[in-house]
Formats: C-alpha cells, structure tokens, sequence
C-alpha cells in the first residue's frame, strides 16, 4: 500500500524519515536506544532517595518526569511510523500530540530557567540558600511552570484547531509540529504566527535571560574562589549545564523564531531530533547522574558492586 493510500482525508500524514529507507533500520535502532536510556535515565533521577530530597532535587524531579512525558509523546509514535510504514495520524490526534509536545516543551524552558536561579542562589547566595529557596517557594515556582507552560500551550492549541487544511495533508516531519503544519494551512495565520511569535519571546527569551543573568553572576562568583580546584568544579558542572542549555534554546529558536515562509522542512528535522531526544537523554546524565547519590542508585540498579566508591 503506497502512502498517498494510508490516509483519510481528516488524516494527516507523517513522511519524516520516509524518503531514505535505506536508513530507517539504523534509525529505527538508534531512535529505540536513545528513548530506552532516556526513560532509563530519567527514572534513576526521580529517586526516592532521601538524601536527594533538597530544592534542586525536586527540580530536578520535575525536569526528569517532564523530560520522560516529552520522549513518550514523540519517540514511541515515530517508532512505530519507522516499524510499520504506516505513517497515518488523525486530525485530532496530530492536535493533541501538538499539544502535549508545547505544553512539555515550554515546561522544560521555564524549569531549566528556575534550576539556574536555584544554582545562582546556592553558589551566590550560600547563607541565604535554605531561606530563600523554601518549600513553599520551590512548590509556587514549579506551580507556575505547570501552569503558564499549560496556558501558552493551550491558546496555540485552540488556535490551529480552528485553521482548515489544504488537499495535501502530507506533514515532511516526524511529529506535529507547528511550522509544518501552517505551512498547509489554507487558512490566514497571521494572528497565529503573532501569536507564536509573542509567545516565543515570553517563554524562551525571558527564562534564557534569567539563565544567562544567573550564570554570569555565578561565575563572576566563581572567579573569586581562591581555591583552583573549588573553582575547576564549579566551572565543569557550570559548563556542562550551560552546554545543555545551549542546545536546547538554540534549536528551538532556530525552528520557531522565523516566519513560516522560510521554514525549512530538512533543517527543523536535524533542529527537533535534538530538542526532542538528544537533551531529554542528556539532562539527568548531566544534571543528576553526575551526583554520587545517583551513581550508586544506578549501581544498585545494575546489581554492580563497589558503589559507595563511585
């Protein structure tokens, strides 16, 4: 069955991957890895550990069950298009895996903003850590996440849900996205686009603010440390989340802060297979793997010895 027959005409269809079928077995293998050692990884990070029961650890949580939905509502369906060949999803299932992806996606902005205030206070502002950085205050901070990243997810949501469609409902990506699907809608986008734009900034350039603001103060700090060593520790793990982070907001802005005209269907491919299962695989090694805590959870997970002297 060709693929132009898989589809209704209230069916969209999937073709990310599909023009190279050469590739798709090593893609297959390669996309199934990343998703198990994401879910893997992310897991060992939500511990129940009572020793990572601290401010960042419950952000850190946070990031981690964001980052495990964020994987399963992608990886699992283009595994599955890859599998089968069938690359068929309906009108109202491409709006809700939409939906759920920026709802996840902005979550994972504002919570990568908030960790870098809470490591500017606990690098900056030591005395003050446990004061400022309360139970109350971590809970309204992650609240707010949820709840704005909810908000802005859902008004865009509305929004297309409203838009109709060309003939052609061919989709040259691996899940639906925003920039391609207003590229086959029949309907006037510019409010969305406006809208997209506005929300762009509100999400992603005012948390990647407070994130650059709060790593310049830290490592204005960090150069006071008299100690080469203390500060070779602070700037590695400093490094190794800035990196993260740059991957992150530097592939979505460039997939989302340009007009829909010039989106190229290639460039947000390679931009959202990063954004999407490189940096959820990446944050719990670099965020929390990296604690001795949760090397010897990983330890015990494996039933390897010696653990205490990770």
């Amino acid at each position: 069955m060709g693929v132009a027959n898989q589809t209704s005409t209230s069916d969209f269809l999937l073709l990310g991957f599909s023009q190279h079928p050469e590739q798709q077995p090593l893609l297959f293998g390669l996309f199934l890895a990343v998703y198990l050692v994401t879910v893997l990884g992310n897991l060992l990070a939500i511990s129940s550990d009572p020793r990572l029961h601290t401010p960042m650890h419950f952000f850190l949580a946070n990031l981690s069950f964001t980052d495990t939905c964020f994987s399963c509502t992608i990886v699992p369906k283009v595994l599955l298009n890859i599998h089968t060949q069938h690359h068929a999803i309906s009108h109202t299932g491409c709006l809700v895996q939409m939906f759920f992806f920026m709802e996840l996606a902005l979550l994972d902005d504002f919570l990568l903003a908030v960790m870098a205030y809470a490591h500017y206070v606990a690098i900056c502002l030591p005395l003050h850590y446990t004061t400022i950085m309360g139970p109350q205050r971590c809970l309204l901070l992650v609240a707010a996440s949820w709840l704005s990243s909810h908000l802005l997810a859902f008004s865009l949501c509305l929004r297309m849900s409203q838009f109709s469609f060309c003939t052609s409902h061919a989709i040259p990506h691996f899940f639906c996205d925003v920039p391609p699907l207003l590229k086959l809608a029949c309907s006037d986008t510019h409010i969305f686009q406006l809208m997209m734009f506005a929300e762009a900034a509100l999400s992603g350039v005012v948390p990647l603010t407070c994130v650059l603001v709060s790593y310049a103060h830290i490592i204005h700090t960090i150069l006071r440390i008299p100690s080469a060593g203390g500060r070779h520790k602070v700037f590695s793990t400093c490094g190794s989340h800035l990196t993260v982070v740059t991957l992150f907001y530097g592939t979505l802005f460039l997939v989302y802060f340009q007009p829909s005209s010039s989106y190229s269907a290639d460039t947000g491919m390679a931009a959202s297979v990063v954004y999407t299962m490189v940096t959820p695989m990446l944050n719990p090694f670099i965020y929390s793997l990296r604690n001795r805590h949760m090397k010897g959870a990983l330890c015990r997970f494996f039933g390897w010895g010696k653990c205490s002297t990770l």
